[in-house]
């Protein structure tokens, strides 16, 4: 498989692109930094530079081009302000969508957050954050054109995997390894059966492989 994953450089996005490239699959991250691109190599992702903020659809779109599957893991960051809040966690996240529609890559997986949800009250920033993703979340799920699942964590820690986590509609809240995170998203790529999901994850007791294949109904 090829998948190009947007926030190439992110947590989660580099451990993804560790396990891609270990099986031989093919992954190329997004970035707006040309100088993170040795980090992605270093993964054994193919590093492609494009700001999401500014791109167009159809710049966007020629990245996607012949991949099988595109997932959505870019974000702001935890010290960006309101407005990149609205930019990135939203708008390129649409723009992101778009784009794959445009490029004719159904399989769409999105790193979303727990508690997302463009109704979200509150002006703090991470209120408006919760309401970015969550119009976001909205946007990717009004679709027909992409097959997507959309995957809400818990409290992200950078504690070793487990491999033992809770997947479902609606967990509680609880902590998770990125490790996990990771791992989850590899699983959903290979599972087509979750498309239309939106599930969230936690630590928890269940081999992650049981856990998607049991909230895929297989």
């Amino acid at each position: 498989m090829r998948i190009v994953i947007a926030g190439g450089h992110g947590q989660i996005a580099l451990r993804l692109e560790r396990l891609l490239a270990a099986r031989g699959d093919e992954a190329a991250g997004i970035i707006r930094n040309p100088e993170q691109s040795e980090d992605l190599r270093k993964a054994g992702a193919e590093p492609v530079v494009l700001d999401l903020e500014s791109a167009t659809v159809e710049e966007a779109a020629e990245v996607l081009r012949g991949a099988d599957a595109a997932v959505f893991a870019a974000g702001a960051g935890p010290n960006s302000g309101t407005a990149r809040k609205d930019t990135v966690d939203r708008g390129a996240a649409v723009l992101f969508a778009d784009a794959a529609e445009r490029a004719g890559v159904r399989r769409y997986v999105v790193v979303s957050s727990m508690g997302a949800d463009p109704d979200h009250a509150g002006d703090e920033v991470f209120d408006v954050y919760l309401r970015a993703k969550g119009a976001a979340d909205a946007d990717v799920r009004s679709r027909s054109g992409l097959d997507w699942t959309i995957l809400r964590p818990g409290m992200l820690t950078n504690d070793a995997g487990t491999g033992q986590v809770l997947l479902a509609a609606s967990t509680g809240r609880g902590p998770v390894p990125r490790d996990d995170v990771a791992a989850a998203l590899l699983e959903l790529l290979d599972t087509p059966a979750t498309a239309g999901l939106t599930l969230e994850l936690i630590a928890g007791n269940v081999p992650l492989a049981v856990a998607v294949k049991d909230i895929a109904g297989n």
